[in-house]
């Protein structure tokens, strides 16, 4: 193989892009997440890098906002030209004509990438994700939903998927024509392979139930490489499946990492999730010695930065080592509205998670320049993305695996202050009930 990067990704979300790039580095496959599209100059710094990836907030946006952000990422991954451009979304699909639309995403990515259909999987076995007939399932605490009777995605209170049929629902998002490769066509995928050059409609939708099925997938996906790039829309089911093809094809490059997480004593986590999963995590950390710290609502409208407050929270960590700042435990704590009503009192009526977001993360960037913490921990998908856009990191790269989906990571920066930070960035869906004790053992 030429020294030509064999996959450049977008996350729509900054948990689902460290997602994505956990995938890779588990076939080897060295890869650098960047917080925005990288310049020459970025990449020659990581020279023998095989995948990079963007993280980005588009699967939180409207469409106006989605093509400001997204179209100059294209424009860049285009220009570097590697083998295969993904567009990765969340394994659960959640997304609306309004808000995060991937159909969107698909159409604008049409001015970019012209050729041929664009392969779309959803499914990712490894993760519990699962699509038959073209209906996607995904697993919730040992059950297995379909996605429109998912405890969690169905109500979900922006975007609810209350439509399996993933063709259906895309559909409500672009114009472009949508085909299905179901699972009994991958069955017999070994003996009559699924040949993309040969399909007509805009886009493919790929089954999947078992590893058979990833990796017809990767399969068919890596026979249309050619000079140009190929564009791909899907969850880090698309890693998974070319990960493994390119590693039983022998060009992954398997470097020994260089870094590994350092034995630390102190560890922040910064909680702006809601969800039932990181409750139980809250509550797990609670019981291993974790001191737990909610967050005065009232300081998150300030204009200043609260010191007094955020220098009780570094004298926390020196004293008890383990220290958790969040919002709220779960969707039935009564701060949740006791926090909308004081936000409503003080004009802001919308974007109230990316204001607290904001707030948050520059709250870490003063905790972590003036307390010389080593190891970072944020819960909440968009609060990931929010609170990292403001610590001033430019890269993230795998470290340690510690739940799938969710892996420390090593950040590099131009700021001594916050590079070579150990960083974990989890979705609110994601990790065992044990997660944040495991992320501050890593290491010793």
């Amino acid at each position: 193989m030429d020294n030509r990067i064999l996959l450049a990704f977008y996350g729509d979300d900054f948990t689902g892009s460290t997602d994505a790039m956990e995938a890779l580095d588990q076939y080897g496959l060295r890869t650098i997440l960047f917080l925005e599209p990288p310049n020459e100059n970025m990449l020659k710094r990581f020279e023998g890098v095989q995948c990079i990836g963007v993280a980005g907030t588009a699967r939180a946006k409207d469409k106006s906002e989605m093509k400001n952000e997204i179209a100059p990422v294209y424009e860049k991954f285009k220009d570097i030209n590697p083998y295969f451009v993904h567009y990765k979304v969340c394994s659960t699909f959640d997304s609306s004509p309004e808000v995060g639309s991937i159909g969107y995403a698909m159409d604008v990515a049409r001015d970019y990438f012209t050729k041929g259909t664009y392969p779309l999987l959803v499914a990712a076995p490894a993760l519990g994700r699962y699509t038959v007939f073209g209906n996607h399932f995904a697993n919730f605490h040992g059950t297995v939903y379909r996605l429109d009777e998912h405890p969690v995605m169905s109500k979900h209170p922006v975007t609810p998927m209350d439509e399996a049929d993933l063709a259906v629902h895309l559909q409500e998002q672009t114009q472009q024509t949508i085909a299905t490769v179901t699972v009994r066509d991958m069955n017999s995928a070994s003996e009559n392979k699924v040949r993309l050059n040969d399909v007509e409609e805009d886009i493919i939708l790929f089954d999947a139930l078992e590893e058979q099925h990833m990796e017809a997938f990767g399969e068919a996906v890596w026979e249309t490489r050619d000079d140009g790039s190929h564009f791909l829309v899907g969850s880090s089911g698309i890693e998974y499946a070319l990960g493994n093809k390119w590693r039983q094809e022998g060009i992954v490059n398997n470097q020994e990492k260089e870094q590994k997480p350092e034995q630390i004593e102190q560890m922040l986590v910064i909680s702006g999730s809601v969800s039932d999963v990181t409750k139980a995590q809250l509550e797990h950390a609670e019981q291993s010695g974790f001191h737990m710290e909610q967050i005065p609502y009232e300081l998150l409208t300030e204009n200043e930065i609260p010191e007094n407050y955020l220098n009780h929270v570094i004298d926390l960590l020196k004293t008890e080592k383990k220290v958790v700042l969040y919002t709220a435990k779960g969707a039935d704590d009564p701060v949740i509205e006791s926090t909308k009503n004081h936000f409503l009192e003080h004009g802001i009526k919308k974007d109230i998670g990316f204001h607290i977001g904001k707030q948050l993360g520059e709250w870490a960037k003063f905790i972590v320049e003036n307390g010389d913490l080593k190891r970072l921990v944020i819960t909440g998908g968009d609060t990931s993305g929010f609170v990292t856009s403001q610590l001033g990191i430019f890269g993230l790269e795998v470290l340690q695996s510690i739940a799938p989906g969710a892996p420390l990571c090593r950040a590099y920066s131009e700021s001594e202050s916050f590079n070579h930070l150990e960083i974990a960035l989890k979705s609110g869906q994601l990790g065992g009930t044990d997660f944040l004790e495991n992320v501050f053992k890593a290491g010793q």
